[in-house]
């Protein structure tokens, strides 16, 4: 799931000095697009960790880099392929520079203050852990150079344990999934372990300490990575080997039952807001309901559906042809009265390998395929993935199925108001106790625990 929208990023250069400067602190500025002013934070800790912040589009805690060479500062941020390059001043409280992301750069001044101290996130586990905790790595084998990283919780003991592989939602994720500041695998891995499960959750490829692209990657590439990880948990003794199974969480519930489909030995999975319908069905219901929620009149949500629409047919019937995609979709724009410029930088981004192939993909032979036990937990108030959509559809493919619907719930479990997406960093529940006490007595009794 992608909060962000594309910020920019790019490179200045800068005359080194002597001695490196501590560059400790949150760097804030101030980036103007399309006539707003965005607020852009840099948060450096003593031990070098660095984090991105872009409050006012709720997104926080984006994993970044940073690195000094006598006065030059830069710091990246390779899950949106962003980058600043700029001058520390002489007295260390500003940077001047260049922000920089896809080509697109723009200059840049950040003033030094203080971290500030991040919302409150009381379900985050914290150690000391009634079970083993394992940092581990493993090869995709069809994707020469990914390596995948992660963490492997076990429970006391000798085992063999049953097990379950967490599969993130869209989007560059770590291992814990973290979003606003949420770590919910960390949590899903904490209440799991303890209940008798181990659980194997890995940062996506190109992503903190794994290996590889991410961009350019498409979900059937993640859908690789996941049977990976499920392969890695085969060659383990301290794995039962017939008790494994997937928990993939909004694309990741697409992800699920594609495994099944290629023949991974799974013994059961979940789904987590999980699609059921096409990519484009799913974005034209999502853009719908967040207009509507959004307070949208019937006349506006009626032309932006239909234009929504018109896009969507772009893409999935020129899904083989890139070329065509872009000129469609810009074809389409510029005649609904944007600029050649915006309309030009969009379809470059649905014309991507990713987008044709997320749009397109119908999940309904792989639901057919599935033959395991299989859970589908959404949220009445999910708005991103619906599921008065994508609930009937599923049991339509897979009549077996548990579908559960927690009333109030919005895409990632959380507790909601409006469901929107705005509210997903003000909630301080990361993962609403229903939800978590649905899934884990699911597995636990698929685990014979």
């Amino acid at each position: 799931m992608t909060i962000l929208s594309p910020i920019l990023a790019v490179a200045v250069a800068v005359a080194p000095a002597q001695v490196s400067p501590d560059i400790t602190g949150a760097w804030e500025g101030r980036l103007s697009v399309g006539g707003q002013s965005i607020r852009i934070v840099f948060n450096v800790a003593a031990d070098g960790a660095t984090t991105m912040d872009s409050p006012d589009q709720g997104a926080r805690g984006i994993p970044a880099t940073s690195a000094v060479e006598g006065r030059t500062v830069r710091f990246t941020v390779s899950a949106i392929n962003g980058r600043f390059e700029g001058l520390l001043a002489e007295d260390g409280r500003s940077l001047s520079g260049t922000l920089a992301q896809g080509g697109v750069s723009a200059p840049m001044q950040f003033q030094r203050g203080e971290i500030a101290a991040g919302p409150s996130r009381p379900q985050t586990p914290r150690p000391p852990f009634a079970y083993r905790s394992e940092d581990v790595a493993f090869d995709n084998p069809a994707a020469p150079g990914v390596r995948l990283a992660g963490t492997l919780t076990l429970p006391q003991g000798s085992g063999p344990f049953p097990a379950a592989v967490l599969v993130t939602g869209s989007g560059a994720q770590d291992r814990d999934e973290t979003i606003l500041d949420h770590k919910p695998f960390a949590v899903w891995a904490d209440v799991l372990t303890r209940r008798g499960v181990a659980v194997l959750r890995y940062d996506d490829r190109g992503v903190a300490a794994s290996t590889g692209s991410f961009l350019g990657s498409t979900v059937a590439d993640f859908a690789g990575d996941a049977r990976a990880a499920v392969d890695y948990l085969l060659t383990r003794q301290d794995i039962d080997h017939g008790r494994i199974g997937v928990i993939g969480h909004s694309e990741g519930g697409t992800i699920a039952p594609m495994l099944v489909q290629d023949g991974a030995p799974l013994a059961w999975i979940v789904t987590l807001a999980g699609p059921t319908v096409s990519g484009g069905a799913i974005i034209e219901e999502q853009a719908h309901l967040i207009r509507v929620a959004s307070g949208a009149t019937p006349e506006q949500d009626a032309a932006l559906g239909d234009l929504q629409a018109s896009l969507m047919r772009a893409v999935a019937d020129n899904a083989d042809d890139p070329a065509a995609v872009a000129r469609e979709v810009e074809a389409i724009l510029v005649a609904a009265g944007q600029p050649q410029a915006q309309a030009a930088s969009t379809a470059a981004q649905m014309s991507s390998a990713y987008y044709r192939q997320m749009i397109a993909h119908d999940p309904s032979d792989s639901l057919r395929a599935v033959r395991v036990p299989m859970l589908a937990l959404y949220g009445s108030k999910d708005l991103q993935v619906s599921a008065d959509q994508n609930g009937p559809a599923l049991r339509a493919l897979k009549p077996d199925a548990d579908i559960v619907v927690l009333p109030g719930l919005n895409h990632l479990l959380q507790p909601a108001t409006t469901g929107l997406m705005a509210e997903y960093g003000q909630i301080e529940t990361t993962l609403a106790p229903e939800a978590i006490s649905t899934v884990v007595d699911w597995v636990a009794a698929r685990s014979g625990l």
